[in-house]
């Protein structure tokens, strides 16, 4: 069973950048697919944006377009997030998720902690 943990939030100024990072243990991510969603307190998670399994193509949600980059390192087995002009509406708990079998960009079944953002006007 994989565990991610994220790391990287913080509190910004609107205009700010943060990077996030996504680290797993137990079992490569090379071959999987990668999403990063957010969440604010009492709505459901949306996506930020997607990897797909094959590290070639990439799904921004049509929120974060333009502001939020997602890559992946292999070698260090983590996956980033960087965020660029950070507004207070992007201020939410941030997760990344996996799905628990490689080749597929479907049924993310595996989710670190998430990590908070807040942006300040």
């Amino acid at each position: 069973q994989v565990q991610l943990v994220e790391s990287g939030g913080g509190s910004v100024q609107a205009g700010g950048s943060l990077r996030l990072s996504c680290t797993a243990s137990g079992r490569t991510l090379t071959g999987y697919a990668m999403a990063w969603l957010r969440q604010v307190t009492g709505k459901e998670r949306k996506l930020v944006a997607q990897l797909s399994w094959s590290g070639q193509t990439t799904h921004n949600a049509d929120s974060m377009k333009g502001r939020a980059t997602i890559t992946r390192d292999n070698a260090k087995n983590t996956v980033y997030l960087q965020l660029n002009s950070l507004q207070p509406e992007d201020t939410a708990v941030y997760y990344c998720a996996t799905p628990e079998y490689p080749g597929t960009t479907h049924d993310f079944a595996c989710w670190g902690q998430g990590t908070q953002v807040t942006v300040s006007s």
